[in-house]
This record gives C-alpha cells, sequence and structure tokens, in this order.
C-alpha cells in the first residue's frame, strides 16, 4: 500500500524548518531544532504565541547559562535561529514541517491539506500527535507518502524517545530520514507503526490499568500500591503518575485505546478514574486527585513486625534467583539458632515451607485458592521482587489465605520482615501487584511485536527511555521465563473469567 514516489530523501541535518503549534510541544521541538543548527519557523494560529513561546524560551535558557550548563553564546545562536511567523505562507521554502497542535484528526488533517499548497512536494510533513492514526491524517492529501509520525516526550529537550510512526502510505525514505534526523538531535528514535496508541501510550495502559484494578476491589489504598511498584524499580507508583498526567487526559488516552481497538476488554477504561474525572479530581493541577496537593507524599504509617516464632524446620523450595535469595536471607535470619534451611529444588513452587505452613512466591492464583489446591491450611502468598539483590527495608506486597490461623496471619508478616522486606498486607487478590502488572506489560509487549507495531528491542528501548521504566518488557521476560508469565496470567484469567488477561499468541510460541 506504500507509495513509491519519494524513494530517496537527502539528509535533512540543518535543513531549514516550519514548527507549527508553540505550545510547551511545539516549543520544545523548535528549541532543539536550533539548538541542532536547523533555521527555525515557528508558528501558532492564536496571534502572537509564537513571539511569548520565543520570550519564553529565552528566560529558560538564560537560567541554565546562569547554572554553567549552556553557554551564553550557544544560547544567542539557538535563539537567533528561531523565527515567529504569523502567516504559514511563509514556511514556502521549508523542507520539513512538525506539526504539534491539537489532537483532533479534523483540524490535523485540515493544516496538512493547506500545507500541500505551500510547500515543495518533496518537503517531508511529520505530525507530534501521541494518539492518532498517522494514515487517518494523511487520508486526502495529495502526497501522503511524505507524512509521517515524530512523536516527542514531555519535555522535549530532556526525553530522549522519538516514536518513528509510519502510516500505511508513509514511504519508507521518509521514514528512515526522519529516523536519522533524530539521532543528529541527540535523540533515539524507535521505528512503530501507526496503530493506536502507537509503542508506548499502548504497552504502558497495564500499569495504570491493573493499579486501577485493584483500588476497585478495595485490595490496598493508593499509597501501599505506589510503594510496591516504587520498590519495584519505577520511580513513581501509578497512582502518583496518574495525578502527575491528570487523569482526565490519563482516562482519555485510555478512552481512545480502547475505542480504537474495537472495545477489546484488555483496553477498558475504569470506573474508579471516571468517578475521578466526572468529579474534577484531575490530580496536581487541581489540587486533588488520589492524594492531596500540596502534601507531604505518599507516606506509609512505620510498622513493627513481630519477630519469628522459632521453628523446627525450615525448607526453602524452587529453583532460580528468587529462591538462592531467599536460602541466602534465610539462613542469614536462622544463623542465631545455629542451623540453616534446607533446600528442596524440585517441588514445583517457590517460597519457604516453616513448619508446614507455606509462603509462597504468587504464581497468579489467590492464597485462598492455593489453600484449596493444596490442602494446606496456613497459606501466604507475596509478590514478586522484581530488583535483585533486595535490599534491606524493600517494600513487598503479601496476602494470608482466608482460613488461615491468626498465629500464622502473624508470623507471615514476621517471615517477611525477617528475610529483609517490609511487608505490607493486601488483600487476597491473585497476582498481588507487582507480579500482575509486569507480566501484563510484558504480554502487552508481546502483542505490538506479534502485530508489527515495534519490535523487542524497540519496544525495550521505548518504554525505559519514553515513561523511565526500570528495564522493558523483554528485559524482564530474560529475567523471568515465558512458561511463568503465561501460568500468572492464565490464573489471573481463570479468576477474572473475561478477555483480559488472554496470553497473546507471541509468548506462547516464545516457550
Amino acid at each position: 500500500m506504500t507509495t513509491t514516489t519519494m524513494t530517496s530523501i537527502p539528509p535533512l541535518n540543518l535543513a531549514p524548518m516550519l514548527v507549527i503549534g508553540a505550545g510547551i510541544m511545539g516549543a520544545g521541538i523548535a528549541q532543539v531544532a536550533a539548538q541542532a543548527g536547523h533555521p527555525v519557523l515557528l508558528h501558532d494560529a492564536r496571534e502572537g504565541a509564537a513571539i511569548e513561546a520565543k520570550a519564553k524560551l529565552a528566560k529558560s535558557l538564560d537560567t541554565l547559562v546562569a547554572k554553567g550548563k549552556l553557554t551564553a553564546e550557544a544560547v544567542a545562536q539557538t535563539l537567533a535561529r528561531i523565527t515567529p511567523v504569523s502567516a504559514i505562507e511563509e514556511a514556502a521554502p521549508v523542507r520539513l514541517v512538525v506539526e504539534a497542535i491539537v489532537e483532533k484528526l479534523d483540524v490535523k488533517r485540515a493544516l496538512f491539506k493547506q500545507l500541500e499548497g505551500i510547500v515543495a512536494t518533496d518537503c517531508v510533513l511529520a505530525t507530534n500527535t501521541s494518539s492518532i492514526s498517522v494514515t487517518a491524517i494523511a487520508n486526502g492529501l495529495a502526497h501522503p507518502e511524505r507524512l509521517v509520525g515524530m512523536h516527542f516526550f514531555n519535555p522535549v529537550p530532556l526525553m530522549k524517545l522519538v516514536e518513528v510512526v509510519s502510516g500505511l502510505q508513509t514511504a519508507p525514505a521518509v521514514a528512515e530520514a526522519i529516523f536519522e534526523l533524530s539521532k543528529v538531535w541527540g535523540k533515539t528514535p524507535v521505528h512503530a507503526k501507526s496503530t493506536p496508541g502507537f509503542i508506548v501510550n499502548r504497552i504502558a495502559r497495564p500499569y495504570y490499568a491493573e493499579t486501577l484494578a485493584l483500588l476497585l476491589e478495595q485490595a490496598a489504598t493508593p499509597a501501599v500500591l505506589d510503594a510496591c511498584l516504587r520498590a519495584a524499580g519505577f520511580r513513581m507508583g501509578p497512582c502518583e503518575l496518574m495525578d502527575l498526567i491528570g487523569h482526565d487526559t490519563n482516562f482519555s488516552v485510555t478512552q481512545s485505546v480502547y475505542e480504537a481497538n474495537f472495545y477489546d476488554k484488555r483496553f477498558v477504561p475504569s470506573l474508579v478514574q471516571r468517578e475521578m474525572v466526572d468529579g474534577g479530581l484531575f490530580g496536581r493541577k487541581t489540587g486533588r486527585g488520589f492524594y492531596a496537593y500540596p502534601n507531604d507524599g505518599a507516606a506509609l504509617p512505620v510498622a513493627v513486625h513481630e519477630a519469628p516464632n522459632t521453628a523446627g524446620e525450615v525448607t526453602v523450595h524452587g529453583t532460580g534467583p528468587i529462591a538462592d535469595a531467599l536460602e541466602q536471607a534465610a539462613t542469614a535470619a536462622l544463623s542465631a539458632q545455629g542451623w540453616g534451611p534446607a533446600r528442596v529444588t524440585d517441588s514445583g513452587w517457590t517460597g519457604l515451607e516453616i513448619d508446614g505452613a507455606r509462603l509462597m512466591l504468587t504464581d497468579g492464583r489467590c492464597a485462598a485458592q492455593v489453600a484449596a489446591d493444596t490442602g494446606c491450611r496456613d497459606v501466604a502468598v507475596f509478590d514478586r521482587p522484581v530488583v535483585l539483590p533486595v535490599a534491606a527495608g524493600t517494600a513487598l506486597a503479601y496476602a494470608v489465605a482466608g482460613g488461615a490461623s491468626a498465629a500464622w496471619r502473624g508470623q507471615a508478616a514476621a517471615w517477611l520482615a525477617a528475610l529483609g522486606f517490609a511487608p505490607l498486607p493486601l488483600a487476597d487478590a491473585p497476582g498481588l501487584v507487582v507480579a500482575r502488572t509486569v507480566a501484563m506489560l510484558i504480554n502487552e509487549a508481546a502483542d505490538a511485536v506479534l502485530q508489527g507495531v515495534c519490535s523487542t528491542v524497540g519496544a525495550d528501548a521505548a518504554m525505559k527511555l519514553g515513561v523511565n521504566y526500570p528495564a522493558g518488557p523483554f528485559e524482564w521476560l530474560s529475567r523471568w521465563s515465558a512458561a511463568e508469565v503465561i501460568a500468572l496470567l492464565d490464573a489471573l484469567d481463570a479468576h477474572y473469567r473475561g478477555e483480559r488477561y488472554r496470553v497473546s499468541p507471541w509468548l506462547r510460541c516464545a516457550i
């Protein structure tokens, strides 16, 4: 379906260009381009907006000069390359246009049709859309093959990722020219196919969705869920992050991905978030979301755990890094008693058996289900430690089977504390927090690769650079195993009996 009228594009380095839209994104794109040496025309439909944006940029850059991060000469050169223009017709000589205007299909489509009557036929047209189909924007253009997505992340000067998005008619040479230009600008580009959410906004949906689902089930508070995911290496917990993004924005993106995927249940929006949006509780920008602002952070009460009772027998079950870490921690915990744990590697589960009670790494089943399946009354499940070795005091979710003895309820937390964790109790939800969230991120990335949206390498780079994940989904998969991820997702699927947790065919074939 791709047209071939643009089979080669001369390098766009230093090419004169036009940035349309003088908001945060447009001004950031203009700054990056000007710093790379491009003559940049900056236009905005609102009269005077481009001039205001340049003045604001000048103040921002002067601050960096005062901090010693830029020289006054470099700033002067950058600003000299940016020229605000009130008439879009002044852009006739440019070789590249980057659009960063309102996220409305009809407005973007009309703009590019207007541009086709102004710029030369070999001028590359790029859209910074974060969610609209590049194919749809190109519909009706005389030369749709020259339109490509160039999706930056906010703040543009600091964020390294650029999603280079190809629609059905985007010429490969055009996408490659933008890919190479992004590298010249100091960015890390990844190729993406124009599908709902592209790479980052699609793969990231479970990070919010799983926490929202747990909140709907009253499994834990926002502070507990955030603490668990921060302990897994994420810079911000989902609730903190949604408050920062704005629930109106986050809900809108989720809704658009849901609708664009023909109401696939994997992307269904949350009733919890819709209620917040309906109530105007957008997060930081309104002073109230999951947390109140300004606040003292999402502090957790300090818990004091009893020491584990003296045990007659302790056995570490399982193989792999987590079982090894548990054995080391249990050995240290029992050293004062002058003995260490036994080790069994072929039991089919990972965790500790303490005088017949089981403290198990979650496999996706809730603790009550494990108790029913094994006939063991005293069962507790704990979340997956993603970062190894585990730092002392790392927050870790756990849940105890409803039929467990009162003594075991206290001892489960005591043993987790003795192993070096800061145990956080949850309702008995399958997969707990980190395990189900990371498994779903892996699963969504697997489907994206299956559908040709991106490569495995591209998915990892996009999630680390676009949303600052501590690892990419396929890096997590390499540390886990496809079989274990599938087992956890299948357990979630069996528990909820819906399509949300169906396993990607790509993942099943990876076993």
